[in-house]
């Protein structure tokens, strides 16, 4: 396989992983109130979500340290992506804290 397609195969993958990883996150904590046993659920959210990041960045990799890195280039731009998806709107008419100087 040429190394170019590698190379993007790799950053598309890490991107994969930023998704799975970030978007469980997001899920994990807007449900974690709801949940029966909310400190057991975060603890195996995060062990379930670790184990796939590092088994895939280990199955990409190759043992390669530039897959590694395309990979970890992808999965750094899916948390900015989920990141950007996942924020809550301001209501209209809201200041954002960067507007707010001091106490009404």
């Amino acid at each position: 396989m040429p190394e170019s397609l590698l190379s993007w195969t790799a950053v598309l993958a890490g991107a994969g992983l930023g998704a799975i990883y970030f978007g469980g996150l997001w899920w994990t904590v807007r449900r974690a109130a709801s949940f029966r046993r909310p400190v057991l659920s975060m603890l195996v959210s995060v062990w379930l979500r670790m184990s796939v990041a590092l088994g895939g960045f280990y199955v990409v990799a190759g043992g390669n340290w530039k897959r590694l890195l395309l990979c970890l280039l992808g999965f750094v731009v899916a948390r900015v992506v989920v990141t950007w998806l996942a924020r809550s709107p301001t209501p209209s008419g809201a200041a954002t804290a960067t507007e707010v100087l001091h106490a009404p």
